[in-house]
């Protein structure tokens, strides 16, 4: 009697096991999936690299597996990683291509789409470790912080390394041609999905991939706590400002060549392509507090603004801004947490944002309002920055 019961429950698990293989077959994407490491950089950087990366996928009709978002808080030794639906919405993307996040897809897809013996570390080109002269060349998909943590966070090892450096144009898929060279080279039933070291996608964000920002949208968390500190602090009409001062960023300014015109991080975003709208200064990347005083004083007045809030990687200037808009009876505010997340809310919310013409975390704000159905009465400017529209010369 028990042989048979035993029989019975090996019979069962093994008709729910197939029964769970089928359904899994049949929601997972036949033309397969892409995942990448966002390791370059911060929040800002990061979201630069997404929309490139989104682009890339779609591009090659692969699900996009939303990696999450890499931190470095202060006191760890280690990154930490943030499941990108803790901050952000899934939803809103699915209206430009398919995404799945890398926890459901690791959790519920993965044993079945992406068996061990096909996990393979995409890069440019083999390099040496930096950590290990002993090791061979390759792609070092786990070399160092953040590149461990991230794929040892989802228990991934990889079984081999693969190079597309000698592919026309690398993940540039400018055509009809490098699009079926990636097809062909890397078909779904060998690579079912694309593991990249760093992010397939541009940085700074090209031009054509910026309005892809519409589409990412707050958690309703985020939302609702850069309301509920509006709604307490900010009379309306108010101004955002985000300043830029630590240490590392009075460093990155100490580099710029006024007559190059070659970008700087998101520098673009105020200068044009080209310059075409005026040059990026050192007063630009790092206005003093003169600038900063001037230039809000001038917003607060032209546009009866009632209060400020300072989004800041150090020095907030609170008292310096406060004590300068006293005359107009004005306020300003910070978040007492320094949340950036929240922070960026609410600078998405402002009526008037004033950024750093450099930031990759002011770029996140100007896209975000550039795209936005409200982006005609709520404007954007940077401080320490006119801009100018240069004629072109006509050759008679």
């Amino acid at each position: 009697m028990k042989v048979n019961i035993i029989l019975i429950m090996i019979f069962l698990i093994i008709i729910l096991l197939i029964f769970s293989n089928l359904i899994v077959s049949n929601n997972f994407d036949k033309n397969g999936y892409i995942v990448y490491c966002p390791c370059m950089g911060r929040f800002g950087n990061q979201m630069e690299h997404f929309l490139g990366a989104l682009t890339f996928a779609k591009s090659l009709e692969r699900t996009l597996i939303l990696p999450p978002l890499v931190e470095y808080l202060p006191g760890k030794p280690s990154a930490v990683m943030v499941d990108y639906d803790t901050y952000f919405q899934v939803k809103p993307l699915e209206e430009y291509h398919r995404v799945i996040t890398m926890r459901n897809f690791m959790k519920n897809l993965s044993n079945v789409v992406w068996p061990k013996e096909k996990r393979y570390a995409f890069c440019w080109s083999p390099r040496n470790s930096v950590y290990d002269s002993s090791a061979p060349t390759g792609c070092q998909a786990k070399d160092g912080n953040p590149f461990g943590p991230f794929w040892d966070n989802f228990n991934i090892e990889f079984v081999g390394d693969v190079y597309y450096g000698d592919i026309p144009g690398g993940y540039y898929l400018s055509s009809y041609k490098s699009i079926e060279e990636w097809k062909l080279r890397f078909p779904v039933k060998d690579y079912p999905v694309l593991a990249f070291t760093s992010a397939p996608g541009h940085f700074p964000a090209r031009e054509k991939d910026r309005y892809l920002q519409k589409y990412i949208r707050w958690s309703s968390k985020i939302t609702s706590q850069a309301k509920k500190f509006i709604d307490t602090y900010l009379s309306r009409p108010f101004v955002g400002i985000h300043l830029r001062n630590d240490i590392d960023w009075i460093r990155v300014c100490e580099h710029i060549n006024p007559s190059s015109s070659t970008p700087l991080f998101s520098s673009e975003q105020c200068t044009g392509i080209n310059n075409l709208k005026g040059q990026l200064t050192k007063e630009v990347c790092l206005p003093s507090k003169k600038t900063i005083l001037e230039d809000l004083s001038k917003i607060v007045e032209e546009k009866n603004i009632k209060s400020i809030f300072v989004s800041s990687d150090k020095d907030h200037m609170i008292e310096e801004l406060n004590d300068h808009l006293k005359i107009y009876n004005v306020t300003a505010y910070k978040l007492k947490d320094n949340n950036p997340y929240v922070s960026l809310a609410i600078l998405q919310s402002s009526n008037h944002f004033i950024g750093n013409c450099v930031s990759t975390f002011t770029a996140f704000v100007t896209r975000s309002r550039e795209f936005s159905k409200a982006s005609a009465s709520r404007p954007t400017t940077f401080f320490g920055f006119n801009p100018t529209v240069k004629k072109r010369k006509i050759e008679l």
